[in-house]
């Protein structure tokens, strides 16, 4: 994949949620602003999109990338695309992120999953860990030959689910932290119930298993919410993104 360019372990910046100077605490992180990019907050316009894409051309989807709130998870898309070979991408996420979309010359953080799988021509197959039956039962069928939903409370579901994946494949992984209880993450949407060792013991079988090209982590909280209910949640999402990026970096060693 000589064509990805500068591999790089990524903050991208849309809303400034993420404190200030932390990427100088974290080895190995850049920050990237995009907080001056009108039309991104969940639907991004055609004209933010160009000028997204124009500011990450340089870096490789390979490495970590955290993509700020939920409703800026459809830059995954963005480095999606720069793959090209046959590959798999991971998603966790409480929601399937396949919506139709309300204005469908936007892309948004709601129906960026399902974009990706009507677009792309090297996107074998779409891995969900995470979101509820009622979701699954709402995806477009033209799209489901090509997605394993493991439901993780189901183990014979989930086992059988398994046998599909195509191990030759490399991997994407794609991670929305409202996946996790509220325990371990506070985002924006509302979430789901697993725990941040659940979603590491996966994490481990999908590298022991595959090679992963990257792994971007969204799923931040508001900006807009009370000053004590701020501040205690992002104390809870910043030692989450902490264990998750230690965690993350040793497997790519």
């Amino acid at each position: 994949m000589t064509e990805l360019r500068r591999e790089q372990n990524l903050l991208l910046d849309f809303s400034h949620v993420y404190p200030e100077g932390i990427e100088r605490q974290a080895e190995g992180l850049k920050r990237i602003n995009l907080s001056d990019i009108s039309g991104t907050d969940m639907y991004c316009t055609r004209e933010a999109a160009d000028e997204i894409r124009k500011r990450l051309k340089d870096w490789s989807p390979r490495g970590i990338h955290f993509l700020d709130s939920g409703n800026y998870h459809y830059v995954t898309l963005f480095f999606a695309e720069k793959i090209h070979i046959p590959f798999s991408l991971v998603l966790f996420d409480h929601h399937t992120d396949m919506q139709e979309p309300m204005f469908p010359q936007l892309l948004s953080c709601g129906s960026w999953a399902g974009e990706l799988l009507r677009r792309s021509r090297y996107l074998e197959q779409m891995i969900l860990i995470g979101p509820e039956e009622k979701s699954i039962e709402g995806i477009d069928q033209k799209l489901r030959d090509r997605i394993i939903w493991l439901k993780e409370s189901d183990r014979k579901l989930a086992d059988e689910e398994r046998k599909k994946i195509n191990l030759s494949l490399p991997i994407y992984v794609s991670i929305d932290k409202d996946v996790l209880s509220p325990r371990y993450a506070r985002t924006n949407w509302n979430q789901g119930n697993m725990s941040v060792n659940i979603l590491e013991n996966i994490l481990l079988e999908v590298f022991w298993h595959q090679d992963v090209i990257g792994v971007d982590i969204c799923g931040e909280c508001s900006l807009l919410e009370p000053l004590q209910q701020l501040s205690e949640d992002e104390k809870v999402n910043g030692e989450t993104n902490r264990s998750l990026y230690q965690f993350l970096s040793r497997l790519f060693g």
